[in-house]
């Protein structure tokens, strides 16, 4: 069947690669009496060296067929032009390799009747899924590796929206624990009742400050315990900050009133420093947990797993399960004292999760050093029947270093997100008015314009690798306006609605396109630009934004080239001109629809 009896692929739920795969699996099996697969070889797009514009890859059907990569290629080029499909334009075998050109006509015909406004969302495939992400600590303010969290977090939950699933973004809030309880002890022995307010300082660094001196003062107490002859595991548990502590989470979970009340004010202080931060930042949730009320399911579901036989208790009351005939250690679930862990209230959540929202898929935005976690989790999960635990999916990433090193927390050495994005955004500032242009701009088109680009230069150069990736964050580089940035992307965008803007081009002006041939240069584009569906698809499957990232810059690549060599408002006819000005607008609308899907504002102005 030619395309032009499916009118368009975009309607037949059908993208060119699909296509060709379908007509090489029919003529393969038509040529051998075979029941081959698209599983059977590989279709790649083709280098700008070669003429054409996708491979067949005969190298793994060569075995199977029992002909030598010429042969088979010959029988693939007689059945296909059999076929008689007007989609394909030529033929060319090289080396083991079937180039195949497309006509023309395709490119033109996608350019006029794709929806440049909604092209690359996929319709509703009825299916439900939840992205967990951020979880933050109440005892600190959110830092560099919570950014990297937060845009991926963000970042899938529009990807899969995207690809037709109805989504929820939640966040748990770690606002219980020992790590709690420090902040808390630091800041009843060396605060003098300071608060955020009088000390005008934003709440989450505040009672951040206090985790860090619990720290110092505990070190130089362990070490002072060591001097008087403990060794250091003796000093550690015997230190007395450490012991308050301890003593304090007690007292919390046993609802000690003046313990509460110091609890519910401090976490009061992080919430509006994280809400400032999350606006900032554009990050939202659907649902926000918290710890302090997952953990009682928690405890109440271990206990129905002793119950089962699920869990065990040890003499010293302690509460575990064990998972060494899976391959994995023995896990606590309840200290002996009778308080949670992170994983009772991890179990919780996930009933929870499953009882109010009935997700499909449950996908948790976690770095990699919490991997075994992870595993322990899902395990423990299917083996206490929790509805779909076999689809709890951890997306695991790779910890953010600056050139500088590694940071730490406990140690004050952290970066505040706060912090490094007043940095990017003076950063973008500087580079800004270092090209000049910018007097055409009010102060306030230029703030926001600066906030723009600082924060689009950040999420993208943290999301453009893959989250398994480690990775160094180099603010410097990440605003370079000529590479593989946000900025690239945001400037060549703002050329494109410079050029619309000066041909009054709008979304209502887009007419058919009568050119029949194209230059190289645009065909590029529309051979790329027909791949976004596709894209949003693999980005989507494999929970990776770096893939959207990628395909954004090559496509502004694309079109800077294409710029340089043609001309768009004084195109050699009128009907190229059209043809220009709506590659434009096409190019435009995936761009901001790429940068959308990563969280990235796209400036109309540059």
């Amino acid at each position: 069947m030619g395309w032009h009896k499916c009118t368009y692929y975009y309607f037949c739920g059908m993208y060119i690669v699909q296509h060709i795969q379908d007509a090489v699996v029919k003529a393969l099996n038509e040529t051998f009496g075979q029941s081959f697969t698209a599983a059977d070889f590989q279709i790649n797009q083709i280098k700008q060296e070669f003429k054409g514009d996708y491979s067949v890859v005969l190298f793994p059907l060569l075995k199977r067929t029992g002909l030598s990569p010429q042969a088979l290629g010959d029988k693939l080029i007689a059945a296909l032009q059999q076929q008689g499909d007007s989609l394909f334009k030529s033929f060319e075998l090289i080396k083991g390799f079937l180039n195949i050109e497309i006509n023309d006509a395709f490119w033109i015909d996608f350019l006029n009747r794709t929806p440049a406004a909604t092209f690359g969302q996929h319709p509703s495939n009825g299916r439900r899924a939840m992205v967990e992400y951020s979880s933050p600590n109440t005892n600190k303010p959110l830092h560099l590796g919570h950014l990297r969290n937060n845009f991926l977090g963000w970042s899938i939950a529009a990807i899969l929206r995207a690809n037709g699933y109805e989504v929820f973004k939640s966040c748990i809030i770690n606002d219980r624990g020992i790590h709690i309880c420090k902040s808390m002890i630091a800041w009843k022995h060396f605060a003098q009742g300071a608060t955020p307010h009088s000390t005008q300082t934003k709440g989450d660094h505040f009672v951040g400050m206090y985790y860090v001196k619990f720290n110092d003062v505990y070190k130089a107490q362990v070490k002072e315990l060591m001097q008087a002859g403990l060794t250091e595991k003796e000093a550690e548990q015997q230190a007395p900050l450490m012991k308050e502590a301890q003593q304090m989470l007690i007292d919390w979970e046993a609802g000690k009133p003046e313990v509460m009340e110091l609890w519910k004010r401090m976490n009061g202080w992080v919430y509006e420093g994280f809400d400032v931060t999350y606006k900032k930042i554009g990050s939202d949730f659907d649902r926000q947990y918290h710890e302090s009320e997952t953990y009682l399911l928690g405890k109440e579901i271990v206990q129905m797993g002793l119950e089962k036989g699920v869990f065990y208790r040890k003499e010293d009351s302690s509460v575990w399960i064990d998972l060494t005939p899976d391959g994995l250690d023995e896990k606590l679930v309840l200290r002996k004292d009778g308080t949670s862990v992170y994983i009772t209230q991890d179990i919780g959540l996930a009933l929870q999760k499953y009882e109010q929202y009935k997700v499909d898929e449950n996908i948790y935005v976690i770095g990699d050093e919490q991997n075994y976690h992870m595993k322990v989790l899902k395990l423990i999960c299917e083996k206490l029947d929790i509805p779909n635990a076999k689809h709890i999916h951890h997306l695991s990433y790779g910890m953010v270093e600056l050139p500088t090193g590694r940071m730490k927390s406990r140690e004050g050495t952290v970066v505040d997100a706060d912090d490094i994005i007043d940095e990017m955004i003076q950063t973008a500032k500087m580079h800004t008015e270092s090209l000049g242009k910018v007097s055409d701009f009010s102060a306030d088109e230029l703030s926001t314009l600066y906030e723009t680009l600082g924060l689009g230069a950040m999420k993208f150069y943290l999301l453009r690798v893959d989250p398994k990736k480690k990775m160094i964050f180099n603010p410097q580089e990440s605003i370079d306006f000529h590479g593989f940035t946000g900025p690239f992307i945001q400037y060549s965008y703002a050329r494109i609605q410079s050029i619309l803007r000066k041909a009054s081009w709008d979304e209502h002006s887009k007419t058919n396109v009568n050119e029949q041939t194209l230059f190289a240069a645009e065909k590029d584009i529309l051979v790329h630009a027909e791949q976004f569906p596709a894209v949003i698809a693999q980005a989507g499957k494999e929970l990776n934004p770096s893939v959207i990232a990628t395909y954004a810059f090559n496509l502004a690549k694309l079109y800077n080239t294409f710029y340089t060599e043609h001309s768009v408002l004084q195109a050699e006819s009128e009907v190229k001109k059209w043809l220009r000005l709506a590659l434009s607008h096409l190019s435009a609308r995936i761009l901001a629809t790429s940068m959308e899907l990563l969280g990235i504002r796209v400036p109309e102005r540059m």
